[in-house]
């Protein structure tokens, strides 16, 4: 039985928090948009929209579907190329499969890939991708917890134990 670990709504802002610091004291990059990852990173990218004073947009990743995906991705690279800064934001790196996605998508659509950081509340230190901001890191290989986000302390107990049962390797 995996371990479920609530995060409480107050470490949740502190992460946003940290990471509104941490986009402060970078002098060299300040992003023009956020771009909150659905379904997890919708909400910290709300809130920390609000902590930075800039604007937000969203792409849905939630649902794994690539044609949905993709015509954002496309108006997303074309913006950069224009020399727009793009932030995107999610709730965790944990394999790194959905970053890794997102990258190879923007890349394929033209991104130029100096405009493109990424931000997660929890960073796994043995992700096979990088974040360039996190609020707070996890080693997989240490931590097993299934975490569960304040937004998704609302679902059934059943609905949250079939998500971590997605993805056992994590938890085990």
């Amino acid at each position: 039985m995996p371990v479920f670990t609530p995060i409480p709504h107050e470490q949740f802002v502190a992460d946003v928090l940290a990471l509104a610091d941490a986009l402060r004291t970078d002098p060299d990059w300040r992003p023009d948009y956020l771009i909150g990852i659905g379904r997890g990173g919708l909400i910290p990218a709300v809130y920390l929209s609000h902590a930075i004073g800039g604007p937000m947009l969203s792409v849905d990743y939630s649902a794994r579907n690539e044609d949905l995906a993709a015509p954002a991705l496309a108006r997303l690279a074309e913006r950069t190329r224009e020399g727009a800064r793009l932030l995107f934001i999610d709730d965790i790196n944990d394999s790194g499969a959905t970053i890794g996605r997102l990258r190879a998508g923007l890349s394929s659509a033209g991104a130029d890939a100096a405009h493109i950081r990424f931000a997660t509340l929890l960073d796994n230190t043995t992700s096979n991708q990088r974040v360039d901001y996190a609020a707070r890191t996890i080693d997989r290989s240490v931590t097993k917890d299934w975490f569960i986000f304040p937004w998704e302390a609302v679902a059934p107990d059943a609905a949250i134990e079939a998500d971590a049962a997605e993805l056992p390797d994590r938890i085990a």
